[in-house]
């Protein structure tokens, strides 16, 4: 990634750079049409599938729609609409209601099984005017919210009707004893095949807080299938410290209007230079406006029911929790709300001491919960959702930078007037341009757990892209860029060898690379046996920012920092109770320190947030307490099953091998 252009702007314009209009009005421009008629995209789209399909089994890639079988009926959907012939007329339900989380909760109830029946499908919607094709579950856009308390079974039951294959990761949960659960296509589990069906099924242990799921088949996720997940603890209302009257969940994500699968084969493509593909505009809630005179090659019509600003109610005089997730593929989020400041009181998961923001900043997979009010006035302000266009490394002009929603702060609860007045201002402080997590040194888990005093073994990653076979642009760990094995998952692999008393699987004494049952040019595998604490420090070569997940944990993040860590980093820290969380940034050539007491058997991935580079192969693994695994986890025969598929069914949609471009170089 390199310096944005100085000349990159939103196409709609006002003092902010978007033409929103201040009084909330849309501007609407009835069932624009481009002069490239969809029939043309649908052609070109198949044209694009024929050839690809000379270069092997990626005709599957591209396939952007599924035409129900006969009998094919989707249970959230009434029967007249399962009846219509083609997907492209079916209307996806608004699910923004689901959302707001009722104040009925029993945070007290016994553990109990939750149970959700999914259809995963292709559909078309339109979220802010802009048609695209999408891959939603249940018809819903974003997904279905999942709410649960500490100690409760969760049950998934996918039916994947759509063309491709999918999985489900549930982001943020430990997994403890089952791990096959986790989602993660190549590492814990194959992909499910086009018409088949899993379920999902695990308990929540240990945590609570605000978390969410997507897809973890290539870039899947960017095409709509994600949605938010709760987790409700006993004590959550003590571990908050301020007594807030209502809770919302808030996704905020950058949007393309193109399929995931054809900004996927560009950016893999040769002479590419790790230049990501840059969102066309934001969402909230899966909401927003668009005004279409300026998208005009694109299908386009604002005037439809599902078409506006996110809206909500509260009482003026009440605290309320928002809970933020960046559910987006690649732009960091700067979050505020018009003369108004909040406190964040949770991140990733981790009760926090309030402290009042006037402006948050949310990278890919981080969640924050921020505490709003009580307000100065009864009035309607904006909330503000920027996409940060110094971390884009090319033009698109089609690009507006800004979403917004209307929050309504009442004298009492009422309905909510999408196009009501909102005459507030924008904070007027200089926004920081660079590419990182915002300061959270000042952030203090409510939970006192200190850090261990140091560690078993450190480790130094380094992190960078570089250009290889065919001209293409590649992410490595290590010299290490990870391609998933898709009928044989590590977690598989990993408890064959162990079952079989395989040498090349057993470590013993301190943590080590383990290159011996694994090949390290695609699979650095850190194993571990026993409880173990590793420093990992990763030193990024990229001037881009990486927002790094770890599967199965919460890490402490002991230092960040610009340039090379200092020798004596580690003589300076503070471990009486560092921040923990599962997903933070390092900046462009900067680096990280974060320590991990590796205590969960399995295999867990830890890798870029950003889709396009854990697509491009920013991702390694972490087999830990690997003496306990075959114990621990026990492979069921359905997660086997979907082993079992025909290859070509297991690689529809999956990322492409780089040979598929040998051709191009």
């Amino acid at each position: 990634m390199k310096a944005s252009h100085d000349q990159r702007r939103s196409l709609l314009q006002d003092e902010d750079g978007v033409e929103v209009g201040d009084n909330g009005e849309r501007r609407v421009r009835g069932a624009a049409r481009s002069k490239l008629h969809w029939t043309a995209v649908l052609v070109l789209a198949l044209t694009t599938t024929a050839l690809l399909g000379i270069l092997g089994d990626w005709s599957s890639f591209v396939a952007p729609y599924h035409q129900p079988e006969q009998g094919d009926h989707n249970p959230s959907t009434t029967d007249a609409e399962a009846k219509q012939d083609s997907p492209l007329n079916l209307k996806p339900q608004s699910n923004t209601n689901d959302y707001v989380l009722g104040a009925s909760w029993d945070f007290d109830a016994a553990p109990q099984r939750r149970e959700h029946s999914w259809t995963v499908r292709e559909r078309e919607l339109n979220p802010d005017g802009v048609f695209r094709p999408m891959i939603l579950v249940n018809d819903q856009f974003p997904g279905p919210l999942i709410e649960a308390n500490e100690g409760d079974t969760i049950v998934v039951h996918v039916s994947n009707q759509a063309t491709n294959a999918t999985a489900v990761h549930w982001h943020g949960l430990y997994q403890n004893g089952t791990n096959h659960m986790d989602g993660t296509v190549g590492v814990t589990q194959c992909p499910i095949p086009p018409g088949a069906n899993f379920t999902y099924e695990f308990t929540v242990a240990g945590q609570h807080g605000t978390y969410w799921w997507h897809s973890h088949v290539s870039a899947q996720a960017s095409d709509g299938m994600y949605g938010p997940l709760v987790i409700h603890s006993k004590r959550e209302r003590d571990l908050q410290r301020l007594d807030y009257a209502s809770e919302q969940v808030i996704m905020v994500a950058d949007h393309y209007y193109d399929l995931s699968s054809s900004l996927l084969m560009e950016y893999l493509a040769s002479d590419r230079e790790n230049i990501e593909p840059v969102p066309d505009t934001a969402l909230i809630n899966g909401k927003g406006v668009r005004d279409c005179d300026t998208v005009p090659r694109r299908r386009c019509d604002n005037t439809t029911e599902n078409v506006g600003w996110f809206s909500m109610a509260v009482r003026a005089d009440q605290m309320h929790r928002l809970r933020l997730i960046n559910t987006g593929a690649f732009a960091e989020i700067q979050v505020s709300l018009d003369e108004n400041e909040f406190a964040v009181t949770e991140v990733d998961g981790v009760d926090v001491a309030p402290e009042r923001f006037h402006r948050l900043v949310v990278h890919p997979g981080q969640r924050y919960s921020v505490i709003v009010g009580p307000a100065k006035a009864t009035q309607s302000v904006w909330l503000r959702v920027k996409m940060m266009s110094t971390c884009f490394d090319e033009e698109n002009v089609e690009t507006q930078l800004e979403t917004r929603a209307v929050v309504n702060f009442v004298d009492q609860k009422s309905s909510i007037d999408a196009t009501s007045t909102v005459a507030s201002t924008d904070w007027d402080d200089q926004t920081s341009q660079i590419c990182r997590d915002m300061n959270t040194s000042a952030l203090i888990p409510t939970e006192v757990i200190s850090a261990p005093s140091k560690a078993d073994v450190s480790f130094y990653v380094r992190s960078n892209f570089k250009i290889g076979a065919y001209r293409l642009s590649r992410g490595f760990f290590n010299g290490s860029s990870f391609r998933p094995d898709l009928l044989s998952p590590t977690l598989m692999r990993a408890l064959d060898g162990l079952g079989m008393d395989n040498s090349n699987f057993v470590i013993g004494g301190s943590a080590q690379v383990n290159s011996k049952a694994f090949a390290e040019e695609h699979e650095l595998v850190l194993q571990t046996a026993g409880i173990q604490v590793i420093d990992l420090t990763i030193v990024n070569f990229d001037d881009g920012a990486h927002p790094f997940h770890l599967h199965g944990y919460k890490y402490f993040v002991l230092a960040q920092g610009h340039g090379y860590p200092p020798q004596n980093v580690t003589d300076t820290l503070n471990l009486s109770n560092p921040l923990r969380r599962d997903t933070a940034t390092v900046e462009g050539f900067g680096w990280m320190l974060v320590r991990i007491v590796a205590d969960n058997p399995g295999v867990w991935a830890f890798h870029c947030h950003v889709t396009w580079h854990s697509e491009a192969g920013l991702m390694m693994q972490l087999l830990t307490r690997a003496d306990d695994l075959i114990k621990s986890v026990v492979i069921p025969r359905s997660s086997q099953e979907l082993c079992a598929a025909p290859i070509e069914q297991l690689r529809k949609g999956a990322t492409p091998e780089d040979e598929v471009f040998m051709n191009e170089s």
